[in-house]
């Protein structure tokens, strides 16, 4: 039974845009595969692992009859991409077997049955909407999102709060060492509402969403979220928790102010973080009248010290931190200046962006 025919292209940009959830090893075998449904010209691909799903639709598929299976996501992804880039590609169903066919190529892979499939239920009853531009929320998303933590034993810093708050969109991320927080505005007023985003679905909306002022539409309601933009759907369950006090972290008032370019401070520290020890890869700043000395040291006993000269004339300063803290943070502001605020050797550092409230960044120091 011909399922379809179509072009290589035409099959794999949507089998991409739904694959990248899929995880390589299942405790249910048919989690590894991607459903595929054809409905007249018009094919629904949709990939989920419990937590996240994602679907997308596209049209103009030639020929076949309407069809719903199962089949291994990463395989056909790959068989996909190594067929010729222009060329015609066409499915057939035979016996729970998926053939797929392009020139003289053949492959016959196996199927599991589309109802035996799990999806995730769209949230029904009370909702928060709101929309934004993909390329605002994706900048959003990029000055906050490298300060999640990864596998911490409290679950609710492994992901990103979220905070509607009227015509304001707010984001913050810790690991507990650092804090990461971005807001920007939104058109219309929307009622309070704060969710913690999972950090797997935090990575695939920093990779799909486009840097265009294409909309964007989220929906939160009960322990989900709605994500739809151009042809792509994504549900997402919420992390079940109670994120600490972001505002009790930021300082206030600290008093020694040191204003920079952030390129070259970047490109310093870079160089410096060669010779840093593997395990704490720490960094001392020594601050002065008119410079920054920027030192490090290793277990092999290897130096590496570089010297900026800064627009500073406050109290003299030597603290240390952690420099992937500080690439991070550099990697990934949105501005040529940066503003680096600092009370003394034992108490965290903010970085913000000249005249801008919109962006803080909090960073802990370390014993060197």
């Amino acid at each position: 039974m011909l399922l379809l025919n179509t072009t290589r292209d035409a099959l794999l940009a949507p089998l991409q845009s739904v694959a990248g959830i899929v995880e390589k090893r299942h405790t249910l075998p048919i989690l590894s595969n991607v459903l595929i449904e054809k409905h007249g010209d018009q094919l629904t691909l949709l990939a989920t692992d419990i937590e996240i799903q994602i679907r997308t639709t596209t049209a103009g598929h030639i020929g076949g009859e309407d069809a719903s299976i199962t089949v291994a996501a990463r395989k056909l992804q790959d068989i996909l991409r190594a067929l010729p880039a222009e060329g015609g590609v066409n499915l057939t169903l035979d016996d729970k077997r998926l053939t797929v066919k392009a020139g003289r190529s053949r492959f016959a892979l196996q199927t599991l049955p589309a109802a035996d499939y799990p999806r995730m239920n769209l949230p029904d009853g009370e909702a928060t909407r709101f929309q934004v531009s993909q390329k605002s929320f994706k900048r959003q998303l990029a000055q906050v999102a490298y300060a999640m933590a990864q596998q911490d034993i409290r679950y609710y810093l492994n992901g990103l709060l979220l905070i509607v708050a009227g015509n304001e969109l707010r984001m913050v991320a810790t690991d507990g060492h650092r804090l990461a927080f971005a807001a920007s505005a939104l058109e219309t007023e929307t009622p309070r509402t704060e969710v913690i985003l999972p950090r797997k679905t935090v990575m695939e909306l920093a990779r799909q969403l486009a840097d265009t002022e294409d909309p964007l539409e989220v929906i939160l309601a009960g322990n989900q979220v709605v994500f739809r933009f151009g042809p792509i759907e994504l549900v997402s369950k919420l992390i079940d928790g109670k994120f600490p006090d972001y505002e009790r972290v930021i300082p206030q008032n600290h008093p020694k102010l040191l204003t920079f370019e952030r390129a070259p401070l970047l490109a310093t520290l870079s160089r410096v973080a060669i010779l840093t020890n593997e395990k704490f890869r720490g960094v001392r700043l020594v601050l002065g009248d008119g410079s920054l000395k920027i030192v490090s040291t290793n277990a092999e006993q290897e130096e590496a010290q570089e010297e900026l000269e800064v627009d500073y004339h406050g109290d003299p300063l030597d603290i240390g931190f952690n420099v992937t803290y500080l690439l991070d943070v550099l990697n990934n502001a949105a501005s040529d200046r940066i503003e680096w605020r600092f009370n003394d050797g034992n108490s965290s550092a903010l970085v913000t962006l000249p005249g801008n409230d919109s962006f803080k960044y909090v960073v802990m120091p370390m014993r060197i």
